[in-house]
């Protein structure tokens, strides 16, 4: 159903490999990448071998998950995880704190809504999450046309700390808007 390895104006989607480890290690221990993501702060050698380990065991078909390379360089990933039963998926990215501000995180999030849809025609609707703090995530959902449809109040919480989740979400028929 989706391609492993495919590319978009500026990235290279691509599975993880443990090559990518030293360079996950150097975006990850950054604590500023880490501040809205549930990630081991300080973010150690190990916890990149087990990411990149986690990675390589998932089933493909249901959640696919790439490694976003620009520049030659792995710079973070994003993923899909599929709940065919009823027509959703839901999507998470990440990108380096060097690379913030580039449009980098919107050109990913867009190519995997349209990757999503065109690929599955019983999918209806593809939502995501951000910690409500993160005003520059929420950004990037709402640049590539998602609505923010609601938030769950201290719904999680992170390193000791509950914090609220602004959720959203986009309608087949809305991402075909957008495309014409």
């Amino acid at each position: 159903m989706f391609p492993k390895n495919f590319n978009s104006e500026r990235l290279i989607y691509r599975p993880y490999k443990f090559e990518d480890i030293d360079q996950i290690l150097k975006y990850a221990a950054d604590p500023e990448w880490a501040r809205y993501l549930p990630v081991p702060v300080p973010y150690t050698r190990g916890d990149a071998e087990k990411f990149v380990a986690s990675q390589l065991l998932l089933e493909w078909d249901k959640n696919p998950s790439w490694a976003l390379e620009f520049q030659g360089e792995s710079i973070g990933g994003i993923n899909v995880r599929l709940l065919p039963a009823h027509a959703l998926a839901e999507t998470g990215y990440s990108i380096a704190r060097p690379h913030w501000g580039k449009g980098l995180a919107s050109e990913a999030l867009q190519t995997i809504l349209d990757l999503a849809f065109n690929a599955d025609d019983s999918l209806n609707r593809v939502r995501a999450m951000a910690d409500a703090r993160n005003a520059a995530s929420m950004r990037v959902m709402e640049k590539c046309g998602m609505s923010r449809e609601g938030v769950l109040r201290q719904n999680q919480q992170l390193r000791g700390e509950l914090f609220d989740e602004a959720w959203y979400g986009i309608l087949r028929s809305e991402w075909e808007a957008n495309r014409k």
